[in-house]
């Protein structure tokens, strides 16, 4: 049985930025995608736009010095344009570090992805991590 194209799309789009190809995420997201990051702290919110979205990625590679590992544990789709995602993230940012699970909700249109909200195991954690 072939996998659902959702599933196929985000599985794609998961492993693409594991290996840091920012070039691959940006072609499989809408120009106006928002992705919402938890939290509370400098980079998270609801950044809207591709544009956005990239930087963000980006930023999330500088701001760890290149650390950040992102493995994919497993995407589930619901075939009504929806899938879910689970990770095991890994980073160190300064003296500290993150081990943690995360998952990614995707809304998927025409093919492409339109909207990621993302949940994070711990967020105090999460917090203390990305924070000042």
């Amino acid at each position: 049985m072939a996998e659902h194209p959702d599933r196929a799309l985000v599985r794609r789009a998961c492993t693409a930025f594991s290996q840091g190809d920012l070039d691959t995420v940006s072609t499989l997201m809408t120009a106006d995608a928002v992705h919402h990051l938890p939290g509370d702290h400098a980079m998270s919110g609801h950044h809207k736009g591709r544009d956005a979205c990239m930087d963000l990625y980006r930023s999330l590679y500088e701001e760890t010095g290149g650390t950040l590992r992102v493995d994919l544990e497993t995407v589930l789709c619901d075939g009504r344009g929806h899938a879910m995602s689970v990770h095991h993230l890994r980073a160190e940012r300064g003296n500290r570090g993150l081990d943690t699970k995360t998952g990614h909700f995707f809304t998927v249109v025409g093919g492409k992805i339109t909207d990621i909200d993302e949940c994070v195991e711990d967020i105090d954690a999460w917090d203390a991590f990305w924070g000042p």
